[in-house]
C-alpha cells in the first residue's frame, strides 16, 4: 500500500520586512504577499507587532500556512555560544533582553557595526567569515568561486552580515527586531525551520533571501521592475493570472516587488515545505538556514 501523499500548505505568505523604529515607516515598508488557492494579494499597513497578531489569527483559521520572512533567524554559532544560548529560540529571548542595546549607537559592543561605526578589524580581511553564518556564505555565492574566496563575492552583491546594523544593505536591525516576532509566533505554535521539523497542517516559518527569488534584476529601478514583471506575465501562467492591483503594487515599490516575487516562488514550490530536510551544515541548529527554491 502506497503511503498517503503529504498535503501542501494552503496559504503561502512572503513578507518583506523592515527594521524601522517609527510606526509610519513600518506600515509603509513591511509588505506581505499572500497566496491562497491561486489568488494573490499584496498588502502593507501593519507594524511588526500587528504582523504577529495577523499571522496568529490567520493560522487559527488555516493552520496549513507557511510564511517566509526576509531577515536572518539567528547569528553565527560562536556568538550564540558566547551569550550562553543553546538554541536559536533561546537566543531570541537573549535578543529580547539585549537587542535594542546592541542597536544603540552608544553600545560598547562595536561588533555591531554600520553608520557611524566602521566594520571592526575582527570581521575584516581573513576574519571576514566570522561575521557570516554558514548559510550566508552558501546561499549567496557563485558556485564556481574557490573556497578561499567564498566570503568575498556574492552573485554581484556584497555579502551582508547580521552584525551590520547601519549603512546600505544592512540586515542586522531588521533581524534583531524581527526575532521578537519569531519568538511570539513560536510561542503561539508556529514551527520554525530548520530548528523544528515541519509538520503537515502546522503553521511554519522559514527564513528567505529575496535576491535568491528575484534573481539579478535592478529592483530599485521602476522601469526594470516593470520589465521583469511584464516578462513574467508573458511567460508564466501564474503571473498571467495575477490581478492588476497586485502587479501595480509590485511595479510601484521595491518592497512590494520583493514580497510578490518571493511569494510566487514559494507558492510554486509549496509541495516541498513539509518535506524540508535538515541542512547539511552541522551548525544549522544554532545558526538557522535560508530557504531557497530548488535549483
Amino acid at each position: 500500500m502506497l503511503p498517503s501523499p503529504i498535503p501542501a500548505p494552503t496559504t503561502v505568505i512572503a513578507i518583506d520586512w523592515s527594521g524601522r523604529i517609527d510606526i509610519a515607516g513600518q506600515r509603509r515598508h513591511i509588505v506581505a504577499a499572500v497566496w491562497q488557492q491561486g489568488k494573490v494579494r499584496v498588502e502593507n499597513g501593519r507594524t511588526r507587532d500587528e504582523v504577529g497578531e495577523w499571522l496568529i489569527a490567520l493560522a487559527k483559521k488555516d493552520p496549513a500556512l507557511v510564511v517566509g520572512f526576509d531577515f536572518c533567524f539567528s547569528f553565527p554559532a560562536w556568538f550564540l555560544h558566547e551569550v550562553g544560548a543553546k538554541s536559536a529560540p533561546q537566543f531570541w529571548q537573549t535578543v529580547a533582553e539585549h537587542g535594542e542595546r546592541w542597536l544603540s549607537r552608544e553600545s560598547e559592543d562595536r561588533r555591531f557595526w554600520g553608520k557611524p561605526h566602521k566594520r571592526p578589524a575582527e570581521f575584516s580581511g581573513p576574519m571576514l567569515h566570522r561575521m557570516l553564518r554558514a548559510t550566508d556564505i552558501d546561499c549567496k555565492l557563485i558556485a564556481h568561486i574557490p573556497e578561499e574566496e567564498r566570503a568575498l563575492r556574492v552573485k554581484g552583491i556584497t555579502p551582508k552580515s547580521v552584525f551590520q546594523i547601519g549603512g546600505s544593505g544592512s540586515v542586522g536591525t531588521a533581524s534583531l527586531r524581527g526575532m521578537k516576532t519569531l519568538q511570539r509566533l513560536h510561542s503561539a505554535g508556529f514551527l520554525a525551520w530548520p530548528f523544528d521539523r515541519p509538520k503537515p497542517g502546522k503553521p511554519l516559518m522559514v527564513e528567505m533571501y529575496s535576491r535568491l527569488n528575484t534573481g539579478p534584476v535592478h529592483k530599485s529601478n521602476p522601469e526594470k521592475r516593470a520589465a521583469y514583471l511584464q516578462q513574467k506575465r508573458r511567460t508564466d501562467p501564474a503571473y498571467a493570472a495575477l490581478s492588476r492591483t497586485a502587479m501595480a503594487k509590485a511595479r510601484d515599490g521595491e518592497d512590494a516587488f520583493d514580497a510578490l516575487v518571493s511569494c510566487m516562488v514559494m507558492a510554486q514550490h509549496r509541495d516541498g515545505f513539509y518535506r524540508l530536510p535538515d541542512p547539511r551544515d552541522p551548525a544549522y541548529a544554532l545558526e538557522g538556514w535560508t530557504w531557497a527554491p530548488p535549483a
